[in-house]
């Protein structure tokens, strides 16, 4: 048995991999009898199959975000097809690859709900959404000034990416967006909705919650960002998304126009959208940071984590066993808010 590699190690091992990779994502919300079986076997599966990713199952469907060896697509496609639950399910070919590797190992957990919602089992049919809208067709909604449009992403995401003159709700999880939007569009429950997100997961839940709360004319956008990237590209339609894409694996980000929307969390002055995680493991904040910040903070988002990184092993082991800091007012929970600038 191959020993337990460190994150580290793991990193090394598939960056020094030549073998060219496919990225890509796909869900889809559909009974699963029995998750923990179909996990097993799923992964036995696409564990053969080279993959990598980070995959959810959960009695409500399946949410997988992931790499294949380009070698093996085809098989991993008829083994897609093969199952029942997900036979012809539409994949979300990444826009690109990027410079490191998507993933670094193949994770697949059973999780009570693919996306987590905040909301009681059997309040709503998760499998009773609203229509699917095209690129073209959501190009219409965006220049409609009767249509309203609503990113169903968090704030962080939104920050360096989103169509324009969309509703940007201020949260940090779906839970809070779930609970939010109803109350944004209040009195607006016969206007014509139309919703969107990074793959489609999220705005599919979204627009059965809001035709549940009383929306009539909900619709959302088919394959998400991901998707309306390649009809654009493949139909010569209008970008009318500004920025750039958050995705959820080492990449964080994929660029969807050339427009550079967000502002450096450090310096709190210029344009920037590329995204960092900072290099002090015990902090591991993500912020934007300008290549002039990054490169003078040395990939850290404050002089006191450089700081503190610097220290003797044990030191450092102890303070953050036994000394708790408290993060100033622009951080929170996991990621920087975009308010002044850091020390």
């Amino acid at each position: 048995m191959e020993p337990t590699l460190s994150r580290k190690e793991r990193k090394a091992k598939v960056a020094s991999d030549a073998t060219p990779r496919t990225t890509l994502s796909f869900y889809r919300y559909v009974r699963i009898g029995e998750p923990a079986a179909f996990r097993d076997a799923f992964f036995a599966r696409l564990q053969e199959l080279g993959c990598l990713g980070r995959i959810y199952i959960a009695s409500e469907g399946i949410n997988a975000q992931m790499n294949v060896p380009t070698e093996n697509f085809d098989a991993f496609r008829d083994y897609i097809d093969s199952l029942g639950e997900l036979g012809d399910v539409p994949f979300k070919i990444a826009v690109e690859e990027g410079e490191a590797p998507s993933f670094y190992k193949l994770t697949i957990k059973v999780k009570e709900r693919i996306v987590a919602d905040g909301v009681a089992n059997g309040v709503f049919d998760v499998t009773a959404p609203g229509d699917y809208l095209t690129a073209k067709e959501f190009n219409d909604y965006v220049h409609d000034p009767e249509a309203i449009v609503v990113d169903m992403r968090n704030a962080y995401e939104s920050e360096v990416g989103h169509f324009k003159g969309a509703v940007l709700p201020q949260v940090e999880t779906f839970r809070e967006e779930l609970a939010i939007t109803p109350e944004l569009l209040k009195g607006k429950e016969d206007a014509k909705i139309a919703l969107y997100c990074t793959g489609g997961i999220r705005c599919e839940k979204a627009s059965a919650w809001l035709k549940h709360k009383g929306f009539k004319d909900v619709k959302h956008l088919k394959g998400g960002i991901i998707d309306y990237k390649r009809q654009v590209d493949e139909e010569g339609l209008e970008n009318t998304f500004r920025g750039k894409n958050f995705v959820f694996d080492e990449r964080l980000g994929e660029r969807i126009s050339d427009e550079v929307i967000a502002t450096c969390h450090l310096c709190a002055k210029e344009k920037a959208d590329v995204h960092h995680h900072c290099k002090n493991q015990a902090c591991h904040i993500l912020f934007i940071g300008c290549d002039d910040c990054t490169k003078k903070r040395k990939g850290y988002c404050s002089r006191v984590c450089e700081f503190k990184d610097a220290l003797p092993q044990p030191v450092k082991k102890f303070l953050n066993k036994n000394i708790h800091t408290k993060r100033p007012a622009q951080f929170k929970k996991n990621r920087m808010r975009p308010t002044t600038a850091t020390n």
